[in-house]
């Protein structure tokens, strides 16, 4: 048993954001850059290990919250337990002040494992030859669609909003949540109030902003409020403080449990190329028979019934798969169509 864990999230920002954390409500370009572009040539690192280290006494798993960072530090309890008692040895989850932050973690091997976005996934591999080892599985996908979403439909939906599988509104297309779709309405954001994340995002940011670009709308175009999670946008457009927003598909069902009326206010109008989805790296400086043991024990309780339970609880995941190194860079290709590479 870990001791101490209340302490999680505070552990996270200190130990770990306080040496390479960017700002929440965005990143320099230097940084957005380095993010998308990684080192100065992709590499492989499948089987990429350092032989002669050490077997590990603990592991850390560094997390970014998609939502609040406070619920976050409870719902990784049981991935913690879990995965302590597959290994033998105790795993601690901290949380991270965002995503370049659990890369710069596991560079500097104050995080052994990383569940990241596909970019950093790209970026971690490539800047300290850390292992893409498995990626999630959200409704039998492997990968998803970046959404936007209005608070006036009448201004960017081509049919009536209906109502999708959950219940919740969505028009020209979207309710099946495979993307691209709806694209034709983007060109009506010029001028708007825009909820967003950070360019290291890629549903926050980096697909939404290239599908922007294809339409002909730049940033300067529009009116960014920059936000620290996809809830956070949701929650700008349901407020009325932005009148577009972007997010994963479909994050209205976390915000949905505190404001149950989200989906009639907050209708999805277009959907981005799919995105590939995030997963989990494992640090190349450990040897390959622990980034096995590592993979296996992850693989072995996400095929669990309180596996699923408790990863849906995280990050909403289903599943998790053996992770597709090439599916992984179409996001840093994307990145570097908007500029950032």
């Amino acid at each position: 048993m870990i001791k101490n864990r209340s302490k999680l999230a505070a552990l996270g920002t200190l130990a770990l954001a306080s040496v390479l954390a960017l700002s929440s409500c965005g990143v320099s370009q230097d940084s957005a850059d380095t993010a998308a572009n990684g080192a100065s040539g992709a590499t492989s690192c499948v089987g990429t290990s350092d032989s002669s280290t050490a077997a590990p006494t603990e592991l850390t798993l560094a997390l970014v919250p998609s939502g609040d960072a406070k619920k976050l530090v409870d719902t990784v309890k049981p991935l913690e337990e879990a995965l302590s008692s597959r290994l033998g040895i105790p795993v601690k989850g901290v949380i991270t002040a965002d995503y370049q932050a659990a890369v710069e973690a596991i560079g500097s091997n104050q995080a052994q494992i990383g569940m990241l976005p596909s970019l950093q996934m790209s970026q971690a591999c490539d800047k300290y030859g850390a292992v893409p080892a498995l990626q999630t599985v959200r409704k039998d996908k492997s990968s998803y669609a970046a959404q936007m979403f209005t608070n006036n439909p009448a201004k960017y939906c081509t049919d009536t909003p209906a109502a999708g599988p959950n219940g919740m509104l969505y028009c020209n297309g979207t309710a099946s949540g495979n993307g691209p779709a709806g694209l034709d309405a983007v060109s009506k954001i010029k001028g708007a109030t825009v909820s967003m994340l950070s360019p290291a995002s890629p549903a926050g940011y980096i697909f939404p902003v290239a599908a922007m670009k294809n339409a002909g709308i730049a940033i300067e175009d529009v009116s960014p409020i920059k936000v620290t999670a996809n809830d956070a946008s949701v929650l700008a457009v349901y407020k009325g403080d932005a009148e577009v927003g972007f997010s994963y598909w479909d994050a209205r069902e976390v915000v949905a449990k505190d404001n149950p009326d989200v989906g009639e206010k907050v209708v999805v109008f277009a959907l981005t190329d799919e995105v590939p989805n995030d997963g989990m790296s494992i640090s190349s400086k450990l040897s390959s028979e622990w980034q096995t043991k590592i993979d296996q024990a992850m693989l072995d309780f996400a095929g669990t019934p309180e596996g699923v339970e408790a990863l849906t609880a995280i990050y909403q995941i289903t599943g998790m798969a053996k992770a597709d190194p090439d599916s992984l860079r179409k996001t840093q290709e994307a990145a570097r169509s908007i500029g950032l590479g």
